[in-house]
């Protein structure tokens, strides 16, 4: 994993949780471990990934993702073995 992936990924599992994780970062990350990822109606984005899909609401207008996507990310993450 590349030296960006995984710094985006300590962001992710940070305490407390970070605000100043881009989302741009994230899909950066998730198409790194394998997603695929389509874009849905307004600002959702679906990622496929583990054998699961998950939608996440992309951020605006500002490029940061809030905390509670944060939290929701970092537990899919981690229930499928995904740690710094």
């Amino acid at each position: 994993m590349k030296r960006k992936h995984q710094r985006t990924l300590e962001l992710i599992f940070s305490r407390p949780i970070s605000a100043n994780v881009r989302w741009s970062d994230i899909e950066a990350l998730f198409r790194e471990l394998g997603a695929e990822i389509e874009e849905r109606e307004g600002s959702r984005v679906e990622v496929f990934l583990f054998g699961l899909v998950r939608v996440f609401h992309r951020p605006h207008p500002s490029p940061d993702t809030d905390k509670g996507a944060v939290a929701a990310i970092r537990k899919w993450l981690e229930e499928n073995g995904v740690t710094p």
